[in-house]
């Protein structure tokens, strides 16, 4: 969450990436290449039907949009740049360029997070409060809830990212990552770090804690009434519901929890950039298919659109 320092001395940092093996680059770039395509063409389908379907103009669709967005956001803010440095063998990155990657990184997994946690929120509404629904999801408390979400991760950010603009790099410019990242921008800097290694610390923490905390009580009420449903159809149907956000749950919450939990300071660092890697192509690209497999609604809307341009092209 932070940079800064010596600008004339040192104007540009070196990435050196997850592999020097040709052919491994070669496999590298080709499969995220695709995850990235896909992973933007999924997520901007599901933009495009929550918007143009009738049928999905609730507040649950409404972010799914937002998620779809931030999705979107965050893989572009790392791995088109990971690609150009792949493609062209230039492995540097600005001074500027580093802080703007940096920045936006973090904003947009901090935003995700929020969301997150908004969106168990909302089927807790959906599952425990059916009646009540659209008088408590209003359009403008969903709108309030996104606002809230950005400027939440921005008042996390920020503070780490005022302090780590005073950091000096005097003895090396070599980021062990495929990225900017604070950790390891944080081990070439020649500066006292101590204050904001631990406000990062602090920062990533209570993000995780408060959001994950937000998401396990909200279903620990939903688990509770589904329960207590009369018949097995109304059980699965509830579960269905919340199926794909508790799996994308997951996978997000599990990888940073398996980033923390350290193996050893010699693999440590080449297993982050690994789940790094995971976080930033993978679950971008994996987050449309397990809504859109999962949610009959989506599915509909989907096949009524290919209908529709199916039905066009043929005037």
């Amino acid at each position: 969450m932070l940079i800064g320092g010596n600008q004339t001395a040192l104007p540009t940092f070196i990435l050196l990436g997850l592999t020097e093996d040709p052919r491994l680059k070669i496999l590298l770039f080709i499969f995220l290449f695709l995850s990235y395509i896909l992973s933007i063409s999924g997520n901007l389908t599901i933009i495009t039907i929550t918007l143009i379907d009738s049928h999905l103009k609730t507040p649950m669709y409404f972010f799914l949009q937002n998620f779809s967005f931030l999705e979107i956001s965050f893989t572009t803010s790392c791995v088109p740049r990971f690609l150009y440095n792949i493609s062209s063998g230039d492995k540097s990155i600005t001074y500027n360029a580093c802080v703007s990657q940096l920045l936006f990184t973090d904003l947009f997994a901090v935003t995700d997070f929020f969301l997150l946690a908004t969106m168990s929120y909302d089927h807790y509404v959906v599952i425990c409060k059916p009646l009540h629904y659209l008088t408590i999801m209003s359009n403008k408390v969903c709108k309030n809830f996104i606002l809230f979400c950005w400027v939440a991760a921005l008042m996390i950010i920020l503070p780490p990212i005022s302090l780590g603009l005073g950091l000096e790099f005097c003895d090396s410019n070599i980021i062990d990552h495929f990225c900017c990242d604070a950790s390891p921008l944080l081990k070439i800097s020649c500066s006292d770090t101590w204050l904001i290694e631990q406000m990062v610390i602090v920062c990533a923490v209570l993000t995780f804690i408060i959001t994950l905390m937000c998401i396990v009580l909200s279903y620990i009420y939903i688990i509770g009434t589904i329960l207590r449903f009369p018949s097995a159809q109304q059980r699965k149907k509830a579960f269905s519901t919340c199926s794909s956000h508790m799996i994308v749950v997951s996978i997000i919450y599990g990888s940073c929890i398996f980033i923390y939990v350290k193996p050893s300071a010699k693999d440590e660092v080449a297993i982050n950039k690994g789940i790094s890697l995971l976080i930033t192509s993978v679950s971008p690209m994996l987050n449309p298919f397990i809504y859109t497999l999962r949610n009959k609604q989506v599915k509909q809307a989907f096949h009524d659109s290919i209908k529709k341009i199916a039905f066009l092209s043929k005037m």
